[in-house]
């Protein structure tokens, strides 16, 4: 059964089970968006297992299960670091939902400015005008030409 939502104020530890290699806690998504728990969760697939369940409404249960035998400890620090994530997704969340418009703006500039044309035709004419003699590995010749020629002056050939 999971706690009872936070009362403003109220502060409470982060408590989760042990099992057999593996250890499950329960986030409330007053807490914790379901975006923010698969944001972590998907940082944690190369360490452990993760499965996730619903067992109430606005509850989220996360269960990590080692990939390998694990000492008590160890699944505390996983538990530990999973929560740290959490934090870390939230605020990376927050700050992407409050600088949008900003990002929204830059990239409009960037796109909508013409100094792009200009830079592309500008290095595509430089390229037209490189003389081919000056690279060793470009084909002077196109192979249509040269097989034409070879097929007039067989002799030619190197043989």
């Amino acid at each position: 059964m999971s706690a009872p939502p936070l009362q403003e104020g109220e502060v409470r530890d982060f408590t989760f089970q042990l099992g057999e290699r593996e250890v499950s806690f329960d986030l409330d998504e007053e807490l914790y968006s379901l975006d923010a728990i698969y944001g972590a969760a998907y940082l944690f697939v190369d360490r452990c297992y993760v499965f996730l369940a619903r067992p109430a409404d606005r509850t989220v249960r996360v269960r990590l299960r080692s990939q390998a035998a694990a000492e008590e400890d160890a699944l505390k620090a996983l538990a530990g670091l999973f929560a740290n994530e959490l934090l870390n997704q939230v605020l990376r969340l927050r700050i992407g939902r409050s600088t949008v418009r900003l990002r929204e703006q830059v990239m409009a500039r960037a796109f909508a400015s013409s100094g792009t044309d200009s830079t592309i035709a500008q290095l595509l004419a430089e390229l037209d005008a490189e003389e081919l003699d000056e690279e060793p590995l470009e084909i002077a010749v196109p192979w249509e030409t040269k097989a034409a020629e070879d097929e007039e002056h067989p002799e030619a050939k190197d043989g």
